[in-house]
C-alpha cells in the first residue's frame, strides 16, 4: 500500500447509520492478495437511485450497464463494487461479466436485476475474474451489517492512500435526515462528471426524480471542479441511494440540500488531497471572466496545467506559468486587465507584476500545504472555481510502477 498522504484527514469520519441500507466488504483475490476488494451495499424496499456517469467514450462495461438502469423503477436496490480490475476495453466478455454478477447478486437478493448496480475499478483491459466476485457472494450476504460502511470505504480503493468518508446530519419537519457517503480516487482524475467511485446514502424521503437533478446540479459544483492529472476515467460513477425511511419529506433547496452539497464538496476535496504523490491541495479560483464558462476554462487551464504544477510540487512562485495558462485556455483576455493573487498576496495587477509584491513573500506562501491561486481577468462579472493538488515525483513513480 502507498504512503500515507500527507493531506490526509487526521482520521475516518464515524459514519452514522443509514436506516434501511447494510454494507458487507470481503477479500475475493479479485487482483491483490490479503485486501479486502469487494463492497455490497443492500438497500431496502422504497429506495430510490441517482447517478451521474463518466462522459468518457471508451467507458466501462458496468458504467454503460448502471447508466441503462439509473432511470428505471424498482423495488430496493444493491450495490457492488470490486477493486483491482475495472472491466473496462474489455468487450462482450465484460458485459458478460457484468450480466453474471448482476444475476448472482439478483438470485441472492430477490432483487430484480435492474436493480442491482455494479462497479469495477482498477486495471484497464483486463478480463474481470467476476467468478471470485459472485464466489464470495456467500460471505458478503452473511457479513451484511447497518454499521459496515467503513470497510466498505476500504474494499473500493486502488491506489487511494486513505479511505474517505463524509456525513452530514439535518432537521427537516422536527425529523433528523442522515446523508453518509464514501468515496475512491487518487489518479486518473479530471473534471468530467465524478471523476472517480462515490456512493452515498441517505434515510431522506425524496422522488428519484428531485433526487437526480440534485446530484446532477451539485456534480458540476463539487466532483466536476477537481483535477488531479487531467486524466478521465473509464468508470467514474456516482451513485447515491435514498431509503425513505425518514418521515420527513424532501424538497428542492433547503437543509437537505445544502448538507448534501457539504458531503460531495468534502468528498471531492478528499480525492484531490489523496491525489497520487500530492503534497499541496490547491483551489483555483477565477473572477471577473467574461462567463462562467470562460471563467472554467482558465480555472481548467491553470489547475492542470504540469507547468503551474510542478512550480508548486517545488514551492516556487512562479507566476508566469500562471500568465501562459490563462494565455492558451481559450477564453477570451485582456493582459493589461490581469490580476493575480496567492492567497492574500497580490502579485500582478493590471498586466503588470505588483509594485507591492516582493519575490520572498510569494516563496514563503508557497510553503503552506493548502494553497489558494485566485486570478482576476478584469472582464466581467464570470466566476468559477476548481481544485487540484502539485505534480511531483511520486506521481511519475506510482504511475509507472502501477502494473509492476
Amino acid at each position: 500500500m502507498p504512503t500515507l498522504s500527507p493531506l490526509a484527514p487526521a482520521s475516518f469520519p464515524d459514519l452514522p447509520v443509514i436506516d434501511g441500507v447494510r454494507f458487507a466488504s470481503v477479500a475475493a483475490g479479485v487482483r491483490y492478495k490479503g485486501r479486502t476488494d469487494v463492497m455490497l451495499a443492500l438497500c431496502d424496499p422504497g429506495t430510490v437511485v441517482a447517478g451521474v456517469f463518466t462522459r468518457s467514450s471508451t467507458r466501462s462495461a458496468n458504467v454503460l450497464d448502471c447508466e441503462a438502469k439509473i432511470g428505471g423503477d424498482g423495488d430496493g436496490a444493491a450495490i457492488i463494487v470490486n477493486s483491482g480490475n475495472s472491466n473496462a476495453f474489455t468487450g462482450k466478455a465484460g458485459d458478460e461479466s457484468v450480466a453474471r454478477i448482476c444475476a448472482a447478486v439478483a438470485g441472492r437478493t430477490g432483487l430484480d436485476r435492474n436493480r442491482v448496480f455494479t462497479s469495477s475499478t482498477g486495471v484497464i483491459g483486463e478480463r474481470l475474474p467476476d467468478d471470485r466476485i459472485t464466489g464470495a457472494l456467500d460471505d458478503l450476504m452473511n457479513g451484511l451489517a447497518p454499521n459496515g460502511i467503513s470497510g466498505a470505504a476500504q474494499a473500493i480503493m486502488t491506489t487511494d492512500t486513505f479511505p474517505k468518508g463524509s456525513v452530514q446530519e439535518v432537521q427537516i419537519d422536527g425529523q433528523t435526515v442522515r446523508i453518509a457517503g464514501i468515496a475512491k480516487g487518487s489518479g486518473m482524475i479530471a473534471p468530467d462528471m465524478a471523476t472517480m467511485l462515490v456512493y452515498i446514502f441517505t434515510d431522506a424521503k425524496i422522488e428519484r426524480a428531485l433526487l437526480q437533478d440534485m446530484v446532477s446540479a451539485l456534480n458540476d459544483r463539487t466532483f466536476n471542479c477537481i483535477t488531479v492529472d487531467g486524466d478521465t476515467s473509464t468508470s467514474d460513477t456516482l451513485l447515491m441511494a435514498a431509503t425513505g425511511r425518514s418521515a420527513a419529506v424532501t424538497a428542492r433547496g433547503g437543509a437537505f440540500e445544502d448538507a448534501l452539497h457539504a458531503v460531495m464538496l468534502d468528498l471531492s476535496h478528499q480525492v484531490v488531497r489523496d491525489g497520487e504523490g500530492a503534497t499541496k491541495f490547491v483551489e483555483v479560483a477565477v473572477t471577473g471572466a467574461d462567463s462562467d464558462a470562460d471563467a472554467r476554462k482558465v480555472a481548467s487551464s491553470i489547475a492542470n496545467s504540469p507547468l503551474v504544477k510542478t512550480a508548486i510540487a517545488g514551492e516556487d512562485p512562479n507566476w508566469g506559468r500562471i500568465v501562459m495558462a490563462v494565455g492558451k485556455s481559450g477564453a477570451k483576455a485582456d493582459r493589461d486587465r490581469l490580476s493575480i493573487r496567492f492567497g492574500d498576496i497580490e502579485v500582478a495587477r493590471d498586466g503588470w507584476v505588483s509594485p507591492d509584491y516582493a519575490e520572498e513573500k510569494g516563496a514563503a506562501y508557497m510553503k503552506a500545504q493548502d494553497l489558494v491561486i485566485c486570478v482576476d481577468m478584469g472582464l466581467g462579472d464570470g466566476t468559477a472555481t476548481m481544485w487540484t493538488c502539485d505534480l511531483t515525483h511520486a506521481y511519475i513513480q506510482i504511475n509507472a510502477d502501477y502494473r509492476s
